[in-house]
């Protein structure tokens, strides 16, 4: 550009000034803005946002401050950018009290809140596990004019589904949809972890069933949930169903699909059928990790088939892989057995000779 005799604008200028500062060449986003005053180059207020916005994002706040009252002495009035970016790095700090003096601050320099500044202070509150605030926050949006969109919803959805807020959690996810806004995969994530941590887990599958009704694809986070909920209430079958389902749906398992099955498929009494699954994630070209070990090898103790446990220990070994404290328990236990003391002591003294 320089070589035709065309000189950078403020539009170029700051277009560099975001990809410098972004990756952290702080001495670049110095040599360009000591060009541009050379070049008479006035920074505008998406420059001198960029800028604030770069401090907020690596925590330096009173950096931040400093060029808010550099750019007001040039005569560039802060905009709702340059609030909403002051009020997410105190939010990343969990201080949500100088996030709510920034956010009250905003209508008396003569701007409004936006629906953007509202969700960046809710997800401040509810990481901060303020629910409360969260809420009434919320609702304070919709009597101040700004209308809730789906992140607002999410949101606190989100947030009542760690807390097991259900009841609240469900009744908000009606109020969306009766309003004309669409769940998306994130927000059926958040129903779904909350029914299934708190044990609600036919309600959790009714969901599923409505997020698959209205043309969202589960994706393996989804069917994850529903199976480690389904397992964890000791119903393997319809766990095993939905397991067997992902290939037709084009959907890949993880090592954590598979540990979470081979988990349940033990706690079940069906250490055989998790043996055949574990030996089959290898030819899914799904490596097992020492969960899967430490699980087959749990699954086998509790049953006393000390051979195959003895069997998958020494493999594990080989792997370069540790018993984890569950399974160390329990070969404790039984330890403490008259009647499998002998055949635990040689298997760990092979253990040790290999």
């Amino acid at each position: 550009m320089k070589g035709k005799g065309i000189p950078p604008n403020v539009v170029t200028y700051t277009t560099l000034i975001h990809a410098n500062s972004n990756s952290g060449q702080w001495k670049e986003v110095t040599r360009l803005l000591n060009e541009m005053v050379v070049n008479k180059c006035k920074l505008d207020v998406v420059t001198w946002n960029t800028l604030v916005d770069a401090h907020c994002k690596e925590g330096r706040i009173l950096e931040a401050q400093e060029i808010v009252e550099k750019m007001i002495k040039r005569g560039v009035e802060p905009n709702i950018v340059t609030f909403n970016s002051s009020m997410d790095a105190y939010c990343l700090q969990g201080n949500m009290n100088k996030a709510r003096e920034v956010f009250n601050s905003v209508t008396n320099k003569g701007c409004a809140p936006s629906v953007v500044s509202y969700n960046i202070l809710n997800n401040g509150y509810c990481k901060a596990k303020r629910i409360d605030a969260a809420v009434e926050l919320f609702y304070e949006m919709a009597r101040n004019g700004v209308i809730p969109d789906i992140v607002s919803y999410t949101t606190v959805i989100s947030s009542m589904s760690r807390v097991g807020r259900l009841v609240a959690m469900q009744q908000l996810f009606k109020e969306m949809r009766a309003n004309g806004l669409v769940p998306n995969k994130v927000t059926y994530c958040a129903l779904l972890d909350g029914l299934c941590k708190h044990g609600h887990i036919h309600e959790a599958l009714k969901i599923f069933h409505v997020m698959q009704s209205s043309g969202l694809d589960p994706d393996i986070i989804h069917y994850n949930i529903l199976i480690h909920g389904f397992c964890q209430v000791g119903q393997v079958k319809v766990a095993r169903k939905l397991f067997c389902a992902l290939t037709i749906k084009g959907l890949y398992p993880s090592v954590y699909t598979y540990n979470m099955m081979i988990e349940g498929l033990c706690k079940g009494g069906l250490p055989e059928e998790a043996y055949e699954l574990f030996r089959k994630m290898e030819t899914d070209r799904c490596v097992p990790d020492s969960i899967s070990y430490n699980l087959i090898i749990w699954g086998f103790l509790q049953n006393r088939d000390v051979p195959r446990a003895k069997q998958v220990l020494h493999e594990m070994v080989k792997k370069g892989f540790s018993a984890n404290i569950s399974t160390a328990t329990v070969v404790i236990d039984l330890l403490c057995s008259d009647t499998t003391r002998e055949s635990f002591s040689a298997l760990f003294i092979n253990c040790e000779d290999d």
